[in-house]
């Protein structure tokens, strides 16, 4: 299993594989995004932002009692835990246009300028502070094609399943 690094950010798409509701992973990756979750809640180091944008994003794709799931137990973990800094480390980001999802954290690299807006808030707050952070990936494949240009920014992306990342990328972006 590849090693879920704290603390870490964890893209909506691990939490919801963990809950089997993705057609693009297999049983091995659902387990492999359920462990990560079970590690993370039970350890800690999960990064959030501190203006409640990437847990609105996991409201709106999990269900916060908790069930049925491992995605949605996350959920509700993050909830009951989001103001311990034991547990969550709070990452300031300034939204500068929120219907365009532009915050002043996110690298002004001209290689990430197309980059999804949709998931602009996290490599914010990856990029706020001294010490940038780890995002976590399983199915959303598009993060493999940017992973040089974020690294090239300092931030590491970690796919739970690199092979996977890579193979879902070229079929779907259709990059031989």
């Amino acid at each position: 299993m590849t090693p879920v690094p704290r603390p870490c950010l964890v893209d909506t798409n691990v939490a919801v594989v963990a809950n089997g509701n993705s057609d693009q992973a297999d049983d091995s990756l659902v387990e492999k995004c359920i462990d990560a979750l079970l590690e993370l809640t039970g350890k800690g180091g999960l990064v959030l932002d501190d203006g409640g944008f990437i847990f609105d994003e996991y409201r709106q794709n999990l269900n916060l009692s908790g069930q049925p799931g491992a995605g949605d137990a996350f959920l509700k973990w993050v909830h009951d835990h989001q103001w311990n800094p034991a547990r969550c480390e709070r990452r300031p980001i300034t939204c500068l246009n929120e219907q365009e999802q532009e915050f002043a954290e996110f690298p002004s690299s001209k290689a990430l300028k197309a980059f999804d807006r949709s998931d602009r808030k996290f490599v914010a707050a990856a990029n706020a502070g001294r010490q940038k952070r780890p995002i976590l990936e399983a199915v959303d494949f598009k993060w493999w094609g940017w992973k040089d240009a974020l690294a090239a920014e300092g931030i590491a992306v970690v796919f739970l399943d690199p092979q996977a990342a890579e193979a879902g990328y070229r079929k779907h972006f259709h990059h031989e």
